[in-house]
């Protein structure tokens, strides 16, 4: 078939690579313009356009899709369906109806459950026990559309949002072309529609979503911690500078202290008071630093017993 792809990051490069693998011909690419990255602001492809373009695959990177004149070139290629996965962009009606049997979006959950922008890290916070990827045939809605297939996923107890970003992406990219195998064999795709009950949003992640409150439990700031990894970083403060957690577990509290007191601080980790029980984290990074062991930060004085993070 001739499958159109739109996505842009990491998670999507992987279900274009695999659809490409699986022989079907991809006429036109859509991804996010370039944008300027690291110190230097340097412009830098997204991951999609640096795989198609590796591929050989045609690229084509409009601002918007709100206007006639911006979505011109990329409807005037014909297609039997469009595969989107993150891509960052809404799709108005006039591009949902361009390709012959729609467009079908891979989203990293099980729908109802989790529509919207960050999935994974909303997934993780909550506490789900699994998750999942879903192939939903996109409509004028917020993922809302009815689901034509879907995956369960288990979240493991030490799971990261990196981790579980790789495992989405490979369930999602094997089920995509499970999807337009039926596809292209029986010529069209049952949905059933999304329950109405069950409906969660997972909000776009701000800055203050990854900022530490010592006064939650101690397993709500593990989750938090994990939520977090890699990007944006839960993050605290010592000594008015910031201060960031990439790894914790919960622990019992001993005495009691007041939220955000590092009680013990050696080698084997840095123990800090939460509102219920207490967190060891064992791996962080000092503002303007790297990411170190608790054995090292606690060995160049980064911590002592006592003091408060968060300013508290």
């Amino acid at each position: 078939m001739r499958v159109g792809f739109a996505g842009t990051p990491v998670f999507a490069v992987t279900a274009l690579s695999a659809i490409a693998d699986a022989g079907h011909t991809i006429p036109l690419v859509l991804t996010r313009p370039d944008k300027p990255k690291g110190r230097g602001l340097r412009t830098e492809p997204s991951p999609v356009k640096a795989e198609a373009l590796r591929r050989g695959l045609p690229v084509l990177q409009p601002a918007t899709l709100k206007t006639a004149e911006a979505r011109e070139a990329a409807l005037a290629v014909p297609l039997d369906v469009l595969v989107v996965a993150a891509y960052g962009l809404i799709l108005p009606p006039p591009v949902l109806a361009w390709p012959r049997h729609g467009c079908l979006n891979i989203h990293a959950s099980k729908l109802p459950r989790w529509r919207g922008a960050a999935p994974i890290q909303r997934a993780i916070l909550a506490g789900d026990a699994r998750t999942g990827v879903a192939i939903m045939r996109m409509d004028a809605g917020l993922d809302t559309g009815p689901v034509v297939d879907a995956a369960d996923v288990e979240i493991g107890p030490r799971e990261t949002a990196g981790s579980l970003h790789d495992r989405l992406a490979d369930a999602g990219a094997a089920l995509v072309v499970a999807v337009l195998a039926r596809l292209a064999r029986d010529g069209t795709l049952a949905g059933r529609p999304q329950p109405d009950e069950g409906v969660a949003y997972a909000h776009r992640i701000e800055r203050e979503d990854a900022r530490i409150d010592w006064s939650a439990d101690a397993a709500v700031v593990d989750r938090q911690v994990r939520a977090f990894d890699p990007v944006p970083g839960a993050f605290t403060s010592l000594r008015g500078a910031t201060l960031k957690v990439w790894r914790a577990e919960p622990a019992a509290a001993g005495d009691p202290a007041p939220p955000g007191t590092v009680v013990a601080a050696s080698a084997r980790g840095v123990v800090v008071a939460c509102g219920r029980g207490a967190l060891v984290i064992t791996e962080l990074q000092p503002a303007g630093g790297r990411r170190m062991d608790a054995a090292a930060f606690v060995a160049g004085r980064g911590v002592e017993p006592g003091e408060r993070l968060g300013g508290a």
